[in-house]
């Protein structure tokens, strides 16, 4: 029988889920550089940040060992991503997690703090509805301090560019398939492979109840706005300025 008891190698699976994610996005670790770059320029290098569906804490890793005196607040809603979050940052008093759903009209008031110098994510936006984006991004705006930043590093395509955009698709997809029979993990595949962790099995299962995922991990490109669009939404939410850092 399986020991249910025995903890799990937190830094193996955050390692594992970095590589899953880096199957879909190559330059996964840019992306982070440039987002780091932009709030020490624009805040400097002790911010108090929300690691906005934070997952299993991947930018508050790079924030904190790029900037070792920052504090962090990470939220999600994914039990068993939050729980290996936890894990791998047993026993760091600079970061907080706390299980949060951003489709909530009240989620910024249960934030352990009420400003924040800089909110930061990536790659999750875009499972929000057009409506739940907007609304999110006013409830942003209000727990920024004045000055402060938000970084969305997503996926944003240009509805002007189709034949460029499809031809990127097909080379990433192929780049995948050739990942995919090296072993690299899909993600489906972790997911199942995060089943067979004994003490993480029925968080995993909680999980799938919460969420509903296709297989395929181009599931929500029908709900992917362009650059465009979030610059105009984040206006007219509050922001003096918005426009793209990185692409």
């Amino acid at each position: 029988m399986a020991d249910t008891t025995a903890q799990p190698d937190w830094q193996a699976w955050q390692r594992s889920w970095d590589r899953q994610q880096e199957h879909y996005l190559p330059d996964r670790e840019e992306r982070f550089r440039t987002m780091l770059d932009v709030v020490e320029a624009a805040v400097g290098r002790t911010p108090r940040v929300l690691d906005l569906a934070c997952g299993t804490g991947s930018i508050s890793d790079r924030l904190l060992a790029r900037m070792p005196d920052a504090r962090s607040t990470g939220v999600d809603l994914d039990p068993a991503l939050l729980t290996l979050a936890r894990g791998h940052f047993a026993d760091d008093t600079r970061v907080e997690f706390v299980r949060l759903n951003l489709r909530d009209a009240d989620w910024t008031g249960h934030l352990p703090h009420r400003e924040y110098d800089a909110v930061l994510t990536a790659t999750a936006l875009h499972w929000l509805t057009h409506g739940e984006l907007v609304a999110l991004y006013g409830r942003i705006a209000r727990v920024l301090r004045p000055g402060g930043v938000f970084l969305n590093v997503d996926h944003m395509p240009d509805p002007t560019t189709p034949r460029i955009d499809e031809l990127m698709a097909v080379h990433d997809r192929a780049r995948r398939a050739e990942e995919k029979e090296r072993g690299v993990l899909d993600w489906v595949d972790w997911w199942r492979a995060l089943e067979e962790e004994p003490s993480l099995a029925e968080l995993v299962a909680e999980r799938h109840r919460v969420f509903a995922d296709p297989a395929d991990g181009d599931h929500a490109a029908d709900q992917m706005q362009s650059p465009a669009w979030h610059v105009e939404v984040l206006r007219h939410s509050g922001f003096t300025e918005a426009r793209t850092v990185w692409a």
